[in-house]
């Protein structure tokens, strides 16, 4: 299957694209399709005066968010280094109905309500990608260090630092149990077996707080090492950011 991030080596080729039409235009004789398949972003071109009639009428129909098949020529934006679809051919899977996120500005509440739909446009697209990089490359860094993932529970007797608050539920009809703020206690016992190890999960705090310091549920990464200096601890801090920063860089940008 064709990747919008295939196209640099595919110029000058036909191919055919399946997507979603994330935006669109039209100055009546050509449609701009802005087109993500999953992969990156494309613009798709249908020129009025070079498909037939059936393949116009077809492009015509097409909504933001109606999922497609795309068929057409590869070509290199005259301008810009970026890649384009001169299409001659379209198949509607199905036309989307109204989406309700527009180029308007739209307050974190009303995003928030529409999650599953804001996820599909380009910032949230772009932010989730950085993050599956940073994640990657924190497991890839600290392997190769020697450090070997240990998975903590989420459900915890008591807590492990003092001063938080937690969320609290019933652990069936035996005792009460928390979820937890931080893996460090286990993989602090788990350093005695294996001498370099990290976590990386979800942690909750339940204090209320609508300041941007305080979180209610995110993912954090713990590592411990026997055998280590201030020096040694340092030098593998330093070099699990460096590394992060270099895969960002590369990968994602």
């Amino acid at each position: 299957m064709v990747k919008i991030t295939d196209f640099p080596k595919l110029l000058g080729q036909t191919i055919t694209l399946s997507g979603w039409v994330y935006n669109l235009r039209s100055s009546g004789s050509i449609i701009f399709f802005q087109v993500r398949d999953g992969s990156g972003f494309c613009q798709a071109i249908v020129d009025k005066s070079k498909v037939a009639e059936k393949v116009w009428s077809e492009a015509s129909r097409v909504t933001i968010e109606s999922s497609v098949q795309l068929t057409g020529v590869v070509s290199k934006h005259p301008k810009k280094e970026e890649y384009e679809l001169q299409v001659t051919e379209v198949a509607v899977y199905q036309v989307a109905e109204e989406y309700p996120i527009g180029k308007k500005e739209h307050g974190p509440d009303f995003l928030l309500d529409n999650r599953h739909l804001w996820l599909r446009t380009p910032s949230q697209w772009a932010i989730q990608r950085v993050r599956n990089t940073i994640i990657n490359a924190t497991y890839e860094y600290l392997n190769q260090e020697g450090f070997i993932k240990i998975d903590s529970p989420i459900l915890t007797p008591s807590a492990c630092e003092g001063t938080t608050e937690l969320f609290e539920i019933n652990y069936f009809d035996w005792a009460k149990a928390y979820l937890s703020q931080s893996g460090q206690l286990y993989i602090e016992a788990a350093i005695f077996a294996h001498g370099r190890v990290f976590d990386f999960g979800p942690v909750f705090r339940a204090e209320k707080s609508k300041t941007r310091r305080h979180l209610t549920e995110f993912w954090m990464m713990d590592a411990e090492m026997a055998w280590c200096d201030f020096k040694q601890n340092m030098e593998v801090q330093e070099g699990l950011v460096s590394f992060i920063v270099k895969s960002v860089l590369v990968k994602s940008c």
